[in-house]
């Protein structure tokens, strides 16, 4: 009864704090979404709550025959349906695709408590409650018709798979606490060999517990993105070693180093086709207000730090992290382009060419998962953002919507990747399946 008591009184308070943030709202009208996007986006004073908004939108699922709605000019359909929670999507190079299905871990013993308890039923409510299936699975389009028309439970027994990349003749595997490698064979449907594993991953509380991945040119490195194990390092900066930062990890012996440090949760991972820089997409920071801060994309320099907890979009102090590190502060890079806040900005992928169509060659496109703790809601779509000579050149432009339809959510876009065949697939962790955008005219 004691513990019901206290959650009703957390639940209590959590609705009044509400209530004063939507009365704040009213006295201090939000800006529009799209004033959160580019390299100079609108930035307003900070806002601080106990707790974020709460703008849920239910996870539904589709209705038979919904789908998204494509942009004049594009079709999309459903490429892999009746998957279990999918996020990730990785091609292989005889064009097989491979699909992680993952939730979060389990939460360690001790690391409960009534922020826990809401920060879980926010969760089942956006869709993500259920248990990790803990597997890839490989989709195959054999006669290349836009639909997989073979499924295979590629690799089982995982533990929240995320990132996936092929070096070689190994699969390299990103789970939410080690990284992982598998022998490979061009064109298996099953692989039954145990895990190697390469190293240690940061894992623990896993607030943020997904593991992106990506190889360099010529495998000699691996590159994983982690988040942070706090909204804005609330458990101590001890909670945070290697955390928050995109790690550099040698396959060969497993050592590992921090490529780039002050990223919150950096998810999507590419290499820029102009440049050869390596980009991330990052989910900020919370609780600071509707329109702080936005999500971005960025160039990552080797060595550089980009704010996170101390700061934001550049220089700017975050006033809730006490003591401040002026030394960090001072040598915090600005992000190259914001992605609006709290869109959940997380697949990332490149044109590296003119498969999808030649004015998109060089730009990126953006699987936004779409907020829970905006009003109004933001994201639930997926964008492109122009490149010129490698750098954001303009602003985003909307490729495929209809995720969020009077108030609920029948999908949410996770990652993208563009397909050998020049399709855009989307993941879709809420319709649990994978769409496919195509032109509707070559």
């Amino acid at each position: 009864m004691a513990g019901s008591r206290s959650l009703g009184g957390f639940l209590s308070w959590c609705i009044t704090s509400a209530a004063h943030a939507l009365a704040d709202l009213r006295r201090h009208p939000g800006l529009g979404e799209e004033a959160g996007y580019g390299a100079s986006p609108s930035l307003p004073t900070p806002r601080p709550t106990r707790i974020p908004i709460m703008k849920i939108a239910p996870a539904v699922g589709w209705p038979p025959g919904g789908k998204p709605v494509p942009a004049p000019g594009f079709k999309v359909e459903a490429f892999a349906t009746g998957l279990d929670h999918p996020r990730w999507v990785y091609e292989l190079p005889n064009g097989d695709i491979l699909v992680a299905e993952s939730t979060s871990p389990p939460r360690p013993a001790g690391m409960g408590g009534l922020r826990a308890v809401v920060e879980d039923l926010v969760m089942v409510r956006a869709g993500a409650g259920r248990p990790s299936a803990n597997r890839i699975t490989l989709l195959r389009d054999a006669d290349g018709d836009g639909v997989a028309e073979q499924r295979f439970a590629f690799l089982e027994g995982l533990y929240s798979p995320f990132g996936m990349a092929l070096v070689g003749d190994r699969l390299y595997v990103a789970n939410a606490d080690a990284l992982v490698r598998f022998p490979y064979e061009d064109g298996v449907t099953r692989i039954t060999a145990p895990a190697e594993k390469v190293c240690d991953l940061p894992a623990g509380r896993n607030h943020h517990w997904t593991k992106s991945l990506v190889a360099n040119a010529d495998g000699s490195r691996l590159y994983v993105g982690v988040g942070s194990n706090s909204n804005v390092a609330e458990f101590g900066m001890e909670e945070e070693v290697d955390r928050a930062a995109i790690l550099e990890i040698d396959p060969a012996t497993g050592t590992h180093r921090v490529f780039a440090g002050g990223l919150r949760n950096p998810v999507g991972m590419d290499w820029n086709p102009v440049t050869g820089e390596l980009w991330t997409s990052v989910n900020e920071r919370d609780e600071i207000g509707d329109d702080l801060v936005p999500d971005y994309m960025t160039s990552v320099k080797d060595g550089a730090f980009y704010g996170w907890p101390y700061c934001y979009f550049g220089q700017i102090v975050d006033e809730r992290m006490k003591p401040q590190r002026p030394d960090l502060v001072a040598r915090s890079l600005k992000p190259d382009y914001a992605l609006g806040s709290h869109t959940a900005s997380l697949g990332l992928t490149f044109a590296s060419d003119g498969r999808f169509g030649e004015r998109f060659r060089g730009g990126a496109f953006i699987g936004q998962h779409g907020s829970w703790n905006r009003n109004p809601p933001a994201g639930y779509r997926v964008i492109f953002i122009p490149f010129t000579e490698g750098k954001p050149s303009g602003p985003p432009e909307e490729i495929l919507g209809g995720f969020r339809v009077d108030g609920k959510a029948l999908g949410r876009p996770v990652g993208v990747i563009i397909d050998r065949r020049g399709g855009l697939l989307v993941v879709d962790d809420v319709g649990d399946c994978v769409w496919r955008v195509r032109a509707t005219a070559p």
